[in-house]
């Protein structure tokens, strides 16, 4: 199983129980096809720095979760045929860059 973060900006027209709906359908996407969620954070509502689809701002979510590498292929087809979603990227997570982002998580806590 690999490690993969993604990001996906939702779009601002949606109210704050639809924006929570929309993630939470992702996350289950994730966990029933056999991925398992490490972290999860929502950035609220952000200014992008240009315009997608006519608006200037988005929910930023982020979600890091174990899977196989097949799964990617199926969240990002179902991220294109959703039309909440504006943008997304999905990263593998290489050992450092999982034990960079455990350690960031770690200070911003104890702060």
């Amino acid at each position: 199983m690999n490690r993969y973060e993604t990001v996906f900006i939702l779009t601002p027209v949606l109210s704050e129980e639809q924006t929570k709906e929309a993630v939470k359908v992702y996350e289950d996407f994730i966990t029933s096809n056999g991925g398992a969620i490490k972290h999860k954070e929502f950035w609220g509502l952000k200014k992008m720095a240009y315009q997608i689809q006519k608006k200037s701002n988005g929910f930023y979510n982020l979600v890091e979760f174990e899977a196989q590498g097949d799964l990617i292929q199926k969240l990002e087809i179902a991220f294109k045929r959703d039309e909440r979603i504006m943008r997304f990227l999905t990263v593998r997570m290489e050992k450092d860059h999982v034990a960079f982002a455990e350690k960031t998580r770690r200070l911003a806590a104890k702060a």
